[in-house]
């Protein structure tokens, strides 16, 4: 365990480009595969369901063990599981790339327990790079430059995603996997030369049993909602996953309620503001990816683009995102955290009501200017204006050992929200494109109206129940990591 004067590591500067490196490349792995989404069903002869848990076993993985990963990091060594989890993650890579039409399970595929396994390796590996950011950056004002750096190559990793994509996809969708290998490889190398170990001065216990009952609950409700696209509601491969889905999500609670470490201390959800936080989250999350996930299906399939065209579309939505968060951030001081956020959500909740227009025409008839591009405007506006507000409510009242929880399951919420959205939403677009000769822009329509209605809900919510919340833009990831030094991380 190495201690350092502030600022007084020499190699941190490298340290961060390659940590920021391998940040950006896993978020981009989030939404990097939407364009090719249409490629991969073709070449792996994939159901919609199916091409569904390309998305879904990522961001489960990534969410379900994202608190465990933390643990494991403190106990084990920042350092170790950083690398342990790129390994993870260059390997799932390129089983990816290499992945054929071999199923292990209905619905799945080698595609989708890669898949999970990056997730894996993303839930060790991004909290293991923010706590070696609070051991080498002890200085505060350069710790919040650095944990800006990190911040933007995630953004931008999110953001970009989607346009890579469309060029990547265009030669090869297999090379939006291969490409992360040399990348992981390159970061192995290098970082036992510019990060010494560090562990937690008061680790806490790896609670193995919540993060895997939880998890394990939630794969099979996202399995019950997905097989439920082409069978009834009343057949067993929907019905008895979802039960036992919910048995297990209850088991993790009393687990966590009984246990004298727990992942998530139940005390947690005391404040009220938290808990409106992280359910309005879930609708958020929810609307937001199923909506990637349904338009480009809709592009490729109904309207015939290539993943260029696709790809490139996205464009408008980084940008608008961008100067959401920009106006956001200068506005919150002004109107709160309440109002800006509610604003935020309907803005969403309009956006996502004009997307419906595009099950209003022939598919082939649909106009990009017309009816996909208003939406996806208003859609990066409001969510640009939410994320810092839901960045801030997410951290109300919470104590310096609370702190790194807040950060963390903020995280893993917006994760799960999306996989149980997506799972619930696309089931009912692909449903309805089974039925109606594979319209899908005519199945969203109803999707997208959900998540209209779910945001409203949620702005409600938020207006009702929320308290005042401090208005100074606060950064979670620095919360955390300044959390982190006072426990006496380094």
């Amino acid at each position: 365990m190495t201690t350092y004067a502030p600022g007084a590591d020499p190699r941190r500067w490298k340290a961060l480009a390659v940590l920021g490196l391998i940040q950006f490349m896993l978020i981009l792995d989030v939404t990097v595969v939407n364009v090719a989404l249409p490629s991969i069903k073709s070449t792996l002869d994939m159901s919609e369901s199916g091409l569904a848990w390309v998305v879904e076993a990522y961001v489960l993985a990534a969410g379900g063990l994202l608190l465990l990963g933390g643990r494991l990091s403190d106990l084990i060594g920042r350092r170790a599981m950083f690398i342990v989890g790129v390994a993870l993650f260059g390997l799932a890579s390129a089983v990816c790339g290499g992945a054929h039409n071999v199923l292990f399970f209905h619905h799945g595929s080698m595609m989708s327990v890669s898949r999970f396994v990056q997730g894996l390796g993303e839930a060790i590996a991004a909290p293991a790079s923010l706590g070696i950011i609070a051991v080498l950056f002890t200085d505060p004002a350069e710790r919040i430059k650095a944990l800006g750096i990190f911040g933007g190559l995630a953004g931008l990793g999110g953001t970009s995603g989607t346009v890579i994509s469309g060029f990547i996809t265009h030669l090869d969708w297999r090379w939006i996997f291969f490409i992360n290998v040399p990348v992981a490889v390159v970061a192995i190398l290098l970082v036992p030369r510019l990060v010494d170990e560090s562990k937690s001065a008061k680790a806490h216990r790896p609670d193995f049993l919540g993060a895997i009952t939880g998890t394990a609950g939630l794969l099979a409700i996202v399995y019950g909602l997905l097989h439920a696209s082409d069978h009834s509601w009343g057949d067993k491969g929907v019905l008895f996953p979802l039960v036992g889905g919910l048995a297990l999500v209850v088991l993790m609670v009393v687990i966590e309620a009984i246990s004298t470490d727990p992942l998530i201390p139940l005390s947690f959800f005391r404040n009220r503001t938290r808990v409106v936080t992280n359910v309005v989250t879930l609708f958020f999350s929810s609307a937001f990816f199923s909506y990637f996930f349904l338009l480009t299906l809709v592009e490729q399939q109904n309207m015939g683009w290539g993943s260029i065209k696709s790809g490139l579309s996205y464009l408008p939505f980084g940008i608008g995102i961008g100067l959401g968060i920009g106006v956001g951030t200068g506005l919150m001081p002004k109107v709160g955290v309440k109002r800006l956020l509610a604003l935020g959500f309907l803005l969403d909740a309009v956006g996502m009501a004009l997307s419906t227009r595009i099950g209003a025409a022939d598919p082939h008839t649909i106009s990009y200017a017309a009816d996909i591009l208003p939406g996806m405007i208003l859609l990066a506006l409001g969510s640009g204006l939410s994320f810092p507000a839901i960045g801030n409510a997410s951290l109300h009242e919470v104590t310096g050992e609370d702190s790194s929880l807040a950060a963390g399951l903020q995280q893993a919420i917006q994760q799960i929200g999306g996989a149980l959205g997506l799972a619930t939403l696309a089931s009912i677009a692909t449903k309805y494109a089974y039925h109606h000769q594979g319209n899908l822009a005519q199945g969203a329509v109803t999707p997208f109206w959900i998540g209209a209605v779910s945001l409203v809900i949620g702005g409600v919510l938020v207006m009702a129940l929320m308290e005042h919340v401090l208005a100074i833009p606060q950064n979670p990831m620095a919360v955390a990591a300044e959390a982190e030094l006072e426990e006496g991380l380094a």
